[in-house]
């Protein structure tokens, strides 16, 4: 994929999204693009798919823009960026002076993947969650694999409302409120997170203001609510995920789950990331281990990840319960988790 067709095919996913800004800023990237430079240079080092899909080169230079903005770096961005509005001109004269003012910056900036946290996928994990305690009824050891920063381990500081009925905390720090279409989860008993730990190839800590500046930096400058549910779930976040290959850590936390515990494994848009052979291999050893469960030490594996499903919006949204080796089709979710097409009815 050429860099051209890449900011393009991220600017179309950006508008379907809700973000005509980042629509725009990645339009204008794509038909102006600086070839012949540095950055240019730096791109073409990239091996594989540079699109969403892959590398997602055009996020992590719209990150590395909105980061300079959000640091007040850079003046000029901020008379261009929402809340303000500008026309294309304009914008394309701030961006592209910004570009080369902040070269430096950029080009470190950009070696690292995106670590978009995005914390509204939390009302799918505390759906899917509902219907795992309602097969295992035991506190559950959580093991969460391309964590970021952990916001996501912590849904059960959370609270789900869907059309005034909630599933969690009574006084939750953030309550998730996604367009819900379809019968809502089980709600005939609490999950209880008694232990959680998660794993990233580049963790980030929400408590330290330069890494929550970078989640923030992957936000998109025109959706204010993301940023300001972020932000209030950094406040109650607690360690943060250990730094490994996540498969490799994940071997050991199956090893060593304990008895009387549900250990489940929930990943959120991270598998996509994993290259085939990584994948492969999790999957079996999951498996395996779903095939040494027992009652007293069951496991549930909790997926919110693009299928290839090219007719369905959204993630597929799915639930694998051991022992007996389960699957349950829960429905589908906006990958933003703006929507959740609920389809469980058990």
């Amino acid at each position: 994929m050429s860099l051209t067709a890449a900011f393009q095919e991220q600017a179309e996913s950006c508008a379907a999204l809700g973000s005509p800004f980042m629509a725009r800023l990645l339009t204008l990237l794509a038909e102006n693009w600086p070839s012949q430079s540095a950055l240019d240079r730096k791109v073409a080092s990239f091996e594989g798919d540079i699109g969403p899909a892959g590398h997602s080169v055009p996020l992590r230079i719209a990150s590395a823009l909105h980061a300079l903005m959000l640091a007040g770096s850079d003046k000029a961005l901020a008379e261009v960026y929402p809340p303000r509005a500008a026309p294309d001109t304009a914008l394309q004269k701030a961006v592209f002076a910004a570009l080369d003012r902040h070269e430096a910056f950029i080009l470190k900036w950009i070696e690292s993947p995106p670590q978009t946290n995005e914390v509204r996928r939390a009302a799918a994990l505390i759906a899917g969650a509902q219907v795992a305690v309602q097969h295992a009824n035991l506190p559950i050891h959580l093991s969460e694999l391309g964590a970021s920063s952990g916001l996501n381990m912590h849904w059960d500081s959370y609270a789900l409302d869907i059309k005034g009925r909630r599933f969690g905390q009574s006084m939750p720090a953030i309550i998730l409120a996604p367009d819900w279409q379809g019968a809502p989860p089980p709600a005939g008993r609490t999950p209880r997170i008694a232990s959680r730990a998660g794993v990233d190839l580049n963790p980030l800590d929400p408590r330290r203001n330069d890494h929550l500046m970078r989640l923030m930096a992957y936000l998109w400058p025109d959706q204010p609510e993301r940023l300001k549910l972020t932000r209030a779930a950094a406040s109650v976040a607690g360690t943060p995920p250990a730094q490994g290959d996540a498969i490799e850590w994940l071997n050991d936390r199956l090893l060593t789950a304990p008895q009387g515990r549900l250990h489940l494994i929930q990943h959120t848009v991270a598998w996509q990331y994993f290259d085939k052979a990584s994948q492969k291999r999790g999957k079996a050893l999951i498996e395996a281990a779903g095939a040494r469960a027992r009652p007293n030490r069951p496991l549930a594996w909790l997926s919110m990840e693009a299928d290839g499903d090219t007719g369905a919006k959204g993630a597929a949204l799915t639930l694998r319960l051991w022992p007996g080796d389960l699957r349950l089709d829960l429905g589908r979710v906006d990958f933003h988790g703006r929507w959740v097409d609920w389809r469980y009815s058990g």
